[in-house]
């Protein structure tokens, strides 16, 4: 059996239902109540208490315009209160034998009441009054009530009482399921809404590191270049466009502070903004792995050099993310770690041994190694990720060496040839001011 998906229109339309039932409910169930005054149930015992009590038809009539007013007046207190329709519509079926507001008084108290014994007592009461009259008529010796006419009151008190009580039992159930299923959801977005303000700190402070780490130093250096040119021109005009763009930087390094200071600003306390790890930092990682069970070799090859930070924060999060995933998959597999310097560029490589027992699998997002292949290609580097024939898992890099700075080096060595010190006072006042 197939289920019927909804159409487009359904929820159109059970809106605009809802929308009339909160508009015109109440008063529809009024008059509705107010026409049921007049038309009770077939009980012959009341019908002879009315004749008793020389209750002729007009004063019978006027009793059901008195049960129809209060009928309305109770429906149109709800639902703030509840005890009107109760007692119209117990007095009304005990007076005149008026269903009609004994079901809507069993289905309110089903559905708004929720103390269990408010509940029993109730259903108990109502019972015992929906069998009262047929009771009386065997008291008073009624002609035509006998005992089996008993057992079908008793129906009308599953008729009039129980059957609406339940109804009202289920709609309350199902009410407190939909708020439930409402609250999860609003716990749902606000869960979603802290994630996503903890991804933007953390962003904020990633671009804070990236602007600190290279456009602020690459700043600093331009003005420390600029007093070097201002103090040893030899003709005035040079001496001001050196002077100019010392300013243009110093004034550029004290922008770019407060772009900083913003980007730290209160609410991302608590997030690292420090120095990020490099290949010095390297070793202090493999102890790391090595203090956590883990059998890691370190090979080290070529001539080591000095790096661009970039570079170095690549390969130091390459290694750590490889070791990650070795911890999470292979457990504490035998692990070779290599860093291998060549002319052009720089080798990072971690191979894993297959593991030799079973592992307890980690979660982990799915997303490490997109991530290093990501950044590598940023650099312009290689990467790849494969498993290793005779079992277990290799991953390899190699990143490219940029040429070094030659302008920076001249602009240096000229510095170190220069007699007066005040070259070296300005540019290290304006990168330490920086920091």
């Amino acid at each position: 059996m197939t289920r019927r998906t909804p159409t487009a229109t359904e929820p159109a339309i059970r809106a605009c239902i809802r929308r009339w039932l909160d508009r015109w409910g109440l008063p529809l169930l009024s008059f509705l109540l107010a026409v049921g005054a007049f038309f009770p149930i077939d009980g012959r015992p009341v019908p002879h208490v009315q004749g008793e009590l020389g209750l002729t038809p007009w004063p019978a009539l006027i009793l059901a315009g008195l049960i129809a007013v209060s009928s309305v007046i109770a429906v149109r207190v709800l639902p703030g209160k509840r005890w009107p329709v109760i007692a119209v519509g117990c007095a009304s079926w005990v007076l005149t034998s008026v269903w009609a507001t004994l079901c809507v008084s069993s289905y309110v108290v089903g559905s708004t009441v929720r103390r269990p014994l408010q509940q029993m007592s109730y259903v108990a009461g109502a019972s015992v009054i929906t069998v009262l009259p047929t009771a009386m008529g065997l008291a008073i010796g009624l002609p035509g009530v006998f005992w089996g006419d008993v057992f079908s009151s008793m129906g009308g008190a599953g008729l009039f009482v129980w059957l609406p009580f339940a109804l009202g039992l289920w709609n309350k159930a199902r009410r407190d399921v939909v708020e439930s299923l409402h609250e999860r959801a609003e716990q749902l977005e606000r869960e979603q809404a802290t994630r996503a303000e903890q991804a933007r700190l953390q962003e904020r402070a990633r671009i804070a590191r990236d602007m600190h780490d290279v456009v602020a130093h690459r700043v600093s250096l331009m003005v420390l270049h600029a007093g070097a040119l201002e103090i040893n021109a030899k003709d005035e005009g040079t001496a001001l466009g050196a002077e100019l763009i010392r300013t243009t930087g110093r004034e550029a390094l004290a922008q770019l502070r407060d772009v900083i200071g913003v980007l730290k600003a209160s609410d991302g306390e608590g997030i690292a903004l420090g120095p990020q790890p490099t290949l010095v930092d390297l070793e202090r990682l493999l102890n790391q792995s090595r203090a956590a069970g883990m059998s890691v070799r370190r090979v080290d090859g070529g001539t080591p050099q000095r790096l661009p930070t970039l570079l170095e924060h690549a390969a130091y999060r390459l290694v750590q993310e490889s070791l990650t995933n070795v911890h999470k998959h292979a457990g504490a597999a035998d692990t070779e770690v290599v860093v291998r310097y060549h002319e052009h560029d720089l080798e990072i490589a971690v191979h894993n041994e297959a593991p030799t027992g079973p592992v307890e699998l980690l979660p982990g997002s799915g997303m490490g190694l997109l991530g290093l292949r990501e950044r590598v290609e940023l650099l312009d580097g290689e990467f790849t990720a494969e498993p290793r024939p005779g079992g277990g898992f290799s991953v390899r890099a190699r990143l490219p060496i940029p040429a070094p700075d030659t302008s920076t080096d001249g602009a240096a060595a000229h510095d170190s040839a220069t007699p007066d010190s005040a070259t070296h006072d300005t540019a290290t006042h304006d990168m330490e001011e920086h920091k």
